[in-house]
């Protein structure tokens, strides 16, 4: 009957799929970068090089004004956390006690019950209509899952119904 079955996911499965081949790929360039640039013996340690520099065609010689360590910016905005809004005089009473503040307490509340903005909005628009080939619209998802838990619900009723039944009847 399938009621339980889970449906395939086309999305994911051909996420799997591109996955699978960019590994593949980047084993291929990790081999074809060794083949081009040959290690030094075993004894020779190599410089700290940067990823990007590590993947170049043109192989560097080490040299001692090329043995100094090569630094890459990082993006701080990601590392950092967003800083708090800054609290004015206005926010404090004369005692200098955080003052109670009733809108935004009601939006605090407000903003646990809903949910995140979604980092896609165009994909979920798409998903919602059924825009993407070979999966169903959300809405009649939804409408199956729907009717799944009505007969479920139906189901239930006549079971108690049921039993309730025999139990009056066998007194």
């Amino acid at each position: 009957m399938g009621l339980f079955k889970k449906n395939p996911d086309p999305i994911t499965d051909r996420s799997r799929e591109l996955n699978a081949k960019i590994s593949a790929l980047e084993l291929k360039i990790k081999k074809l970068s060794e083949e081009l640039q040959p290690g030094p013996g075993p004894g020779a340690r190599r410089a700290a090089q940067p990823r990007s520099a590590a993947v170049s065609a043109q192989p560097e010689v080490a040299t001692p004004r090329n043995s100094e360590p090569i630094f890459e910016k990082v993006d701080q905005k990601q590392l950092k956390a967003p800083a708090a809004p800054p609290a004015t005089a206005q926010h404090f009473n004369e005692l200098g006690v955080r003052k109670y503040d009733l809108l935004s307490l009601l939006e605090r509340i407000r903003k646990q019950f809903q949910s995140p903005p979604a980092a896609n909005p165009k994909l979920v628009n798409y998903l919602a209509a059924g825009s993407i080939q070979g999966l169903r619209p959300l809405r009649y998802e939804k409408r199956v899952a729907r009717n799944r838990c009505v007969a479920l619900a139906i189901l239930l009723l006549l079971a108690f119904l049921g039993i309730f039944y025999a139990l009056e009847h066998r007194h």
